[in-house]
């Protein structure tokens, strides 16, 4: 399997917050109280001594230490240093209503809306600061000369999967998804050398996903998982591995937010492989424009 390059301690794409928001699931428990800390506040844990940082986390020195060195950092000190100069650079949203990703209890619609729409508009923001060019050319790269693609997603992730496959054939390449998990591991054992299976699924731990792409990776298949956590299961078996980076939250697993970010490296990685074919791009979509266009109705035409 490719794995994916270490990201240096001063180099997280994205930011350190994006890069832990990423880790989170992956560290221990008293870790993810630590991270939780930091990814809510960055300036307050700048501000902070590690003794102060552990006994907020209700944990010891040592694991703070732990968590410094699971996300990159040699130590304390580079941690702090880090986390101001993120905190300086941290966008702020435009109305003071809007505190972190949650909603709090009593928020009215008002809040509501200004609340989503910041997160929104940061998670498409964040994926893309994030997202490794580099890997997103390799992805292109195999789906533009690939026989057959294969998308794969389940709930939620599974309307982005629809929205993937629908665009590649609209460019005329051959792309399926099936949203049912038998009908998929019976595709995917069917893939080869030469063909692509991508999976996507925002926690990275969908058994169905993460079985179907696997059938496709024993078969010879590209493997391809796109996932918000670089380190969880999907990422097992995958050949390219490309991360969103969409914060859910209290009233919003599976939310908008998740769906937009997994949008942005679709259309990404849409038009990267319909730009290398422009000729058969333009004649394809034209074809399929027209097919379709007697379905419209026209501004002086009303149906019975």
């Amino acid at each position: 399997m490719a794995k994916s390059p270490k990201i240096s301690a001063s180099h997280e794409p994205g930011g350190l917050i994006v890069h832990i928001s990423g880790l989170l699931p992956s560290l221990s428990p008293a870790e993810q109280r630590v991270a939780r800390l930091v990814v809510a506040d960055p300036a307050d844990a700048a501000r902070r001594t590690i003794t102060d940082l552990a006994t907020a986390a209700e944990t010891s020195e040592a694991t703070v230490i732990r968590f410094c060195r699971s996300v990159g950092m040699d130590g304390y000190p580079q941690l702090r240093i880090r986390l101001a100069a993120e905190a300086a650079r941290r966008v702020e949203p435009p109305d003071a209503r809007v505190v972190g990703g949650d909603i709090p209890p009593g928020a009215d619609l008002a809040q509501i809306i200004a609340t989503i729409a910041f997160n929104d508009a940061r998670a498409v923001e964040e994926t893309a600061e994030q997202l490794d060019p580099a890997v997103c050319e390799q992805v292109v790269e195999a789906i533009g000369a690939a026989g057959r693609i294969d998308v794969y997603g389940a709930g939620a992730s599974g309307f982005v999967a629809s929205d993937f496959q629908q665009k590649l054939h609209r460019i005329g390449r051959i792309a399926f998804y099936f949203p049912d998990v038998h009908t998929a591991l019976t595709s995917a054992a069917l893939l080869g050398r030469g063909d692509v299976a991508v999976g996507i699924s925002h926690t990275g731990t969908t058994s169905d996903v993460i079985e179907v792409l696997e059938q496709a990776r024993a078969r010879g298949a590209t493997t391809v998982a796109l996932t918000n956590f670089p380190r969880s299961p999907i990422t097992e078996v995958a050949d390219h591995v490309l991360t969103t980076a969409a914060r859910e939250t209290t009233y919003r697993s599976g939310a908008t937010a998740s769906r937009l970010a997994q949008l942005t490296v679709v259309d990404c990685l849409f038009v990267g492989v319909a730009a290398r074919s422009r000729a058969r791009t333009k004649k394809a979509l034209e074809a399929t424009a027209e097919a379709v266009r007697s379905r419209r109705v026209g501004p002086g035409r009303r149906r019975a």
